[in-house]
C-alpha cells in the first residue's frame, strides 16, 4: 500500500464509520516502531506505522485507522479527544476501533539484551536496557565497563 491508497482508505473509513469527511493528510511514518498511529494536534494529520499492516493485516490496520479518526473528529468538534475522556471511549466503542495495538516489535527486538564486560575483573553483565558506560561501573569491583558487540 502506498501513500495515495492510504489517503483513500482513511477518507473512505471516515465516511463509512463516522459519516464525516477526513480533510487532512494521512501518511506512513517509518519512525513509528511501537505505536500503530498518531494524531498530530497542530496540523490535524494522521501518521501510521506500516508495521501494523505488514504484521497483523488489514483488519487490525483498519481498527488503528478508526482509533486515530476518533481523536481527529473529537478534537475538531471540541470534545474530549484524549484516551482518558469518556467521549473518546464511547465513540471508540461505537465505531469498533481498537483501544491498543498489538506488539509491533520483532522477536529479536523483544529478546535483545545488551552485553557489557568489566575491564578490571572481566565479569560479563547482561542488561535489558542500555547502560551509560561513562557513568556506570562494575558492581563487583567498580571497574570500567565496555560494551560487547553481539
Amino acid at each position: 500500500m502506498n501513500q495515495i491508497e492510504l489517503q483513500r482508505l482513511v477518507e473512505e473509513t471516515s465516511l463509512t464509520n463516522f459519516s464525516k469527511p477526513f480533510l487532512h493528510k494521512a501518511t506512513f511514518n517509518a519512525r513509528l516502531k511501537t505505536t500503530g498511529g498518531r494524531y498530530l494536534l497542530k496540523t490535524h494529520d494522521l501518521d501510521f506505522s506500516k508495521r501494523v499492516l505488514e504484521i497483523y493485516g488489514m483488519t487490525d490496520f483498519t481498527k488503528v485507522i478508526i482509533h486515530e479518526l476518533c481523536h481527529y473528529h473529537l478534537h475538531l468538534e471540541g470534545r474530549g479527544y484524549r484516551h482518558r475522556d469518556s467521549d473518546f471511549k464511547s465513540l471508540l466503542a461505537a465505531t469498533g476501533g481498537s483501544r491498543y495495538v498489538k506488539d509491533l516489535r520483532t522477536p529479536e527486538e523483544r529478546q535483545s539484551l545488551h552485553q557489557y564486560r568489566c575491564v578490571k575483573c572481566a565479569a560479563e553483565i547482561s542488561r535489558k536496557n542500555k547502560v551509560n558506560v561513562a557513568r556506570y561501573v562494575c558492581g563487583k569491583c567498580r571497574g570500567r565497563l565496555i560494551a560487547i558487540e553481539n
